[in-house]
């Protein structure tokens, strides 16, 4: 058992919209506010955890999860994963990353795009049975307010975006 240091009510805790519907297709305004390198379930490689805010047009404030394979055994597995990764580089104006707090702060804009349910039939009832939601996946990339919607292609000139400080070095 663990005492906290004080006493905490629920009149004094924020209220959750728990608004967890997969947001329809489409490009969508954001802010990175987190990314961290994890290992893959069998341990073989690694992936970035990107956690974006979504800035607008509209869901402001919703968050998205998208990874981003940077080593697998799979070559076409971790050559798509860099692909995204130096897409998602270059939609915020960085050149060169050796650590993963330099994608936070970094304003852009993501596709979004939707997973459908995965469903299994429930051998008892030959009933379909949802295992896991749809949910949203972010599928492209682009510099934040490129007036014409551009797509930032790998071959395109290093964009020239400001980036926002981090969430810890704002004051």
């Amino acid at each position: 058992m663990a005492f906290l240091d004080h006493s905490i009510s629920i009149a004094d805790l924020p209220v959750s919209n728990n608004n967890f519907e997969v947001l329809p297709a489409g490009w969508y305004g954001s802010s990175i506010t987190g990314a961290e390198l994890k290992s893959t379930k069998a341990g073989t490689g690694q992936y970035i955890a990107v956690k974006y805010n979504i800035t607008g047009p509209t869901h402001q404030g919703r968050i998205i999860f998208g990874n981003l394979n940077i080593r697998n055994p799979n070559p076409t597995a971790e050559e798509i994963g860099r692909q995204q990764l130096g897409d998602l580089m270059r939609s915020i104006g960085l050149v060169k990353v050796d650590d993963t707090d330099q994608l936070i702060g970094g304003n852009l804009q993501i596709k979004m795009g939707i997973k459908e349910a995965v469903t299994k039939k429930d051998p008892s009832t030959g009933l379909d049975i949802e295992v896991y939601p749809a949910s949203n996946e972010v599928k492209g990339w682009r510099v934040a307010g490129d007036a014409n919607n551009n797509y930032v292609s790998p071959s395109s000139s290093q964009p020239s975006v400001q980036k926002a400080a981090p969430p810890w070095a704002k004051k």
